[in-house]
């Protein structure tokens, strides 16, 4: 079961700003990109379960980080039905991330007070998230739509918490542009757990970019 509640993850996810997301079927790479995200000061981390057998990399993942990092919030992203959002909690996730607005997602992460964040793109779509007990709104694909719509809901509604995720990236500009139109916190995959030209994991930019993109964005958020 989670080893956070719903609120205690909300409450990371506005004070540090930043969830960083990633997926790679390998344990032992996976262990050392969650070590350089949390050196640079990360304390969530979406696990983007995107291939087969992908729960038995999470559980152990899992077990891992309640060892030996057991102030990092371990959520997973890229669900995309009850069940599978049902397995993924068993494995202790303490959150789920949906692509898409999913009810029966809702029913069940709900039942066991699990924070769940469903993919919206409209502001419709956003407020039945809220109606289900949303906390925090995932905006995807963030890139498509820009600070400019954050800031227009937040006209309105500014009671919502966003979190854009796509179209993010590790720069003062970007951060800057997301925090300004008043987002609670960015998603960030590709663009912060950088590969190098051999194709592997670059852990001491990950670490780097992790801990400069935190800072910008507690001052912004100042």
């Amino acid at each position: 079961m989670a080893n956070f509640t719903r609120i205690e993850v909300a409450t990371v996810m506005k004070d540090t700003g930043l969830v960083p997301l990633f997926y790679d079927a390998d344990i032992e790479i996976s262990k050392q990109v969650i070590q350089a995200v949390y050196k640079g000061g990360a304390r969530l981390l979406e696990f983007t379960a995107r291939g087969d057998f992908a729960h038995e990399v999470f559980g152990e993942l899992n077990k891992y980080v309640l060892k030996e990092l057991p102030d990092m919030v371990m959520g997973v992203g890229s669900v995309t039905d009850a069940a599978s959002a049902s397995r993924f909690m068993a494995l202790g996730a303490n959150f789920i991330v949906t692509p898409v607005l999913r009810e029966d997602i809702a029913v069940v992460c709900n039942r066991r007070k699990v924070l769940w964040s469903p993919g919206c793109g409209s502001l419709t779509e956003i407020c039945k998230a809220e109606e289900l007990g949303c906390e925090i709104v995932k905006l995807f694909p963030g890139g498509i739509y820009g600070p400019g719509f954050v800031k227009a809901i937040k006209g309105p509604q500014p009671w919502t918490s966003i979190m854009p995720t796509g179209g993010v990236s590790p720069t003062k500009e970007n951060l800057e542009g997301w925090f300004n139109a008043g987002v609670t916190c960015v998603g960030m995959g590709s663009k912060l757990i950088a590969k190098n030209a051999e194709g592997s994991y670059d852990l001491e930019k990950i670490e780097s970019d992790t801990r400069n993109a935190l800072d910008i964005i507690k001052s912004v958020k100042k």
